[in-house]
């Protein structure tokens, strides 16, 4: 039987083992999605140097829009300190969408939304983030890319999806645009995420790992 906390909720396995404190950091992504972001992530890491792998951690974890705030807060309620807390979703047909940022941006909670769907962030590893504002055509146009460039059909589950848009794609090329987008949105008064389109944030979070990954390559050079 699991034990209790202090406040009488049942501690979960996690919650009772002691962290191991990763040199570069505990990244944890909880998302509302059953398999893009888990797999994209997931990728992302082990696509990492060998070296690097168990020093950086990047754990997913997937559950409903309307609880993605308390299951980051009650991951991170023992290992504060160490823990780098991410919700990560699309604009899409998610209701309060606003709102549900600026309250995660207000507990400490960093966010990487994107608008109108993660497909979006992936487009660009293709040299454009196209002006597309409904979801079902940013995933149909993303996955006409994606074959012509891989080979491949496109799935959402697929857990090679990183190595394949990374090794097809232009990563840095990838952030540059993302960054530029958030910024040309910015300069045109447009500050609320729902406005903001086609726009993501999603590059925020693999710009701080890539750099930091950067830097511990160097260091080991």
């Amino acid at each position: 039987m699991a034990r209790k906390d202090r406040t009488g909720n049942r501690k979960t396995r996690e919650q009772r083992q002691p962290l191991k404190i990763p040199e570069l950091g505990y990244y944890l992504v909880v998302t509302d999605t059953e398999a893009t972001e888990r797999c994209y992530f997931q990728g992302l890491h082990k696509e990492l140097p060998k070296d690097i792998q168990n020093k950086l951690v990047i754990k997913v974890v997937e559950t409903k829009t309307r609880v993605m705030i308390d299951k980051c807060l009650e991951m991170t309620a023992y290992d504060a300190q160490y823990r780098m807390p991410w919700i990560v979703f699309d604009r899409d047909e998610v209701k309060d969408f606003d709102e549900i940022i600026k309250e995660a941006e207000a507990l400490g909670i960093n966010v990487g939304w994107s608008n109108p769907c993660f497909e979006i962030w992936m487009y660009s590893y293709y040299g454009a983030m196209p002006a597309i504002m409904e979801s079902w055509v940013c995933c149909d146009e993303f996955e006409k890319i994606f074959q012509r460039k891989t080979g491949q059909k496109y799935s959402k589950s697929d857990a090679g999806l990183y190595e394949k848009i990374s090794r097809t794609g232009d990563e840095e090329k990838a952030l540059q645009i993302a960054r530029q987008k958030y910024g040309q949105c910015v300069r045109e008064g447009k500050t609320i995420p729902s406005k903001m389109c086609p726009c993501t944030t999603v590059y925020q979070l693999v710009e701080e790992i890539k750099k930091k990954v950067n830097l511990a390559n160097k260091y080991l050079l």
